[in-house]
C-alpha cells in the first residue's frame, strides 16, 4: 500500500516535470530560429549593400571609360606649347588684386596694346577706385568723342566721353581692323584670360615667348611670326614689348616681364572686374556657414543626447506559475 501510494504522488510530479522540459525545448527552438533569422536577415541586407555598390562602381567606371576621355580639336603640336604656371598674387585664397600692378597694366595696354586691340566690354566708370580717381576717369573719358543726339538738321553730333562710355575701339569696324594688319583680326581683350586655355599663364608666355629666332626646323609661313606658345607656333602679331618700352609712374623697371605680367593682371581683371568682391563675399558666406554648422551641431546634440543615451532595461516580470493536478484521496484495500 505504501509502494502504491507513492507513485501515485509521484505521477503529477513527473507530469510537471514533462511540461516544463517540453515548454523549454520549445523556448529554445523558438530562440534558435529567431537568431538564425535574424542572422540570414542581416546576411542578406549585407550582401544586397555590396552588390548595390558594386554595381553603381561599375556604372561609373563605364561611364568614365566611355565619356571621361579628353576631346582635343588639335594634336599636341598643333596646340602648342603648354604655358608654364606661375604663382600669381591674386590666384590665392586670401589675396586679392595688386592694384599697383593693374594701374601699371592698363599704362602698358593704352600705350602699347590699345593701337590694334579694344576693350569695348569696359566703361569708364569700372575704372573709377580701382585704377583712377573720378576726376581721373572723366579727364581720360573726355579725351575721346561719342557719337551723340542729332541736330535740328538731322545730323549726327560728336560729345565728349561720358563714365558711361566705354573704351573705344582703335578700328570703325572688323573690315579696318583687317586692312590694317594683313587681313588678320585682332582680337578683343576684354574677356581673353578667360578665352584661352591657361588663362594668366597663357597670355604672360605669349608674350614673352618670342624667340630672337625661329629654331631650326621650324616651319614659318610668311607674314607670321613664330611663338612656340601659340596655336600652331605662327601668330600674326610680332613682339610688342621690350625693355624700357615704357616708363611707369611710381619709377618700376619696365622689362620685359614686368610690363607682361602687369598688362596680363590688368587682363585678368577686365575679364573679372568683380573678382575681389566676389571673393569676399565668399569668406563672409564661408564664416556665416562655419558658425550656423556649429549651431546646428550643438542643438542637434542637445536635442537628441538624452535620447542616445539613455539606457533601457526590460525587466521581465516574475509570475508564481503552480501547476493545477488533483491527487486521488481514495485508499484502497
Amino acid at each position: 500500500m505504501l509502494v502504491q501510494s507513492c507513485v501515485r504522488a509521484a505521477r503529477p510530479t513527473g507530469s510537471v516535470a514533462r511540461q516544463a522540459l517540453r515548454y523549454a525545448s520549445k523556448r529554445n527552438a523558438s530562440t534558435s530560429s529567431s537568431s538564425s533569422a535574424e542572422k540570414s536577415s542581416w546576411t542578406s541586407s549585407i550582401l544586397t549593400g555590396a552588390g548595390a555598390a558594386a554595381v553603381a562602381g561599375g556604372s561609373m567606371a563605364w561611364y568614365s571609360q566611355l565619356y571621361n576621355n579628353p576631346l582635343h580639336a588639335m594634336t599636341p603640336a598643333e596646340e602648342g606649347l603648354h604655358p608654364q604656371a606661375y604663382p600669381w598674387e591674386h590666384q590665392k585664397l586670401s589675396k586679392t588684386y595688386d592694384h599697383a600692378a593693374l594701374r601699371r597694366g592698363f599704362q602698358v595696354y593704352r600705350e602699347v596694346c590699345a593701337s590694334c586691340h579694344s576693350l569695348f566690354r569696359i566703361p569708364y566708370r569700372s575704372l573709377v577706385g580701382v585704377l583712377m580717381t573720378t576726376d581721373e576717369a572723366k579727364a581720360l573719358a573726355e579725351e575721346n568723342e561719342y557719337e551723340g543726339e542729332l541736330d535740328n538738321e538731322g545730323e549726327p553730333t560728336t560729345r565728349p566721353g561720358k563714365l558711361s562710355d566705354y573704351l573705344p575701339s582703335p578700328y570703325k569696324n572688323d573690315e579696318a581692323a583687317r586692312a590694317a594688319n594683313n587681313g588678320a583680326l585682332p582680337p578683343d581683350l576684354s574677356l581673353m584670360v578667360k578665352a584661352r586655355h591657361g588663362g594668366c599663364d597663357y597670355i604672360f608666355n605669349l608674350l614673352t615667348g618670342y624667340p630672337e629666332d625661329p629654331p631650326a626646323g621650324a616651319v614659318v609661313q610668311s607674314g607670321l611670326n613664330f611663338n612656340p606658345y601659340f596655336p600652331g607656333t605662327g601668330i600674326a602679331m610680332a613682339r610688342v614689348l621690350y625693355d624700357g618700352l615704357v616708363e611707369y609712374d611710381d619709377e618700376t623697371p619696365a622689362t620685359t616681364a614686368q610690363m607682361a605680367k602687369d598688362v596680363t593682371e590688368f587682363l585678368n581683371w577686365a575679364a573679372e572686374p568683380e573678382f575681389d568682391q566676389r571673393k569676399k563675399m565668399g569668406w563672409k558666406i564661408l564664416s556665416v556657414t562655419a558658425i550656423l554648422f556649429g549651431m546646428s551641431v550643438w542643438l542637434k546634440r542637445y536635442k537628441w543626447a538624452p535620447i542616445k543615451t539613455r539606457k533601457i532595461v526590460y525587466n521581465r516580470p516574475v509570475t508564481n506559475h503552480t501547476p493545477r493536478f488533483t491527487v486521488d484521496k481514495t485508499k484502497k484495500d
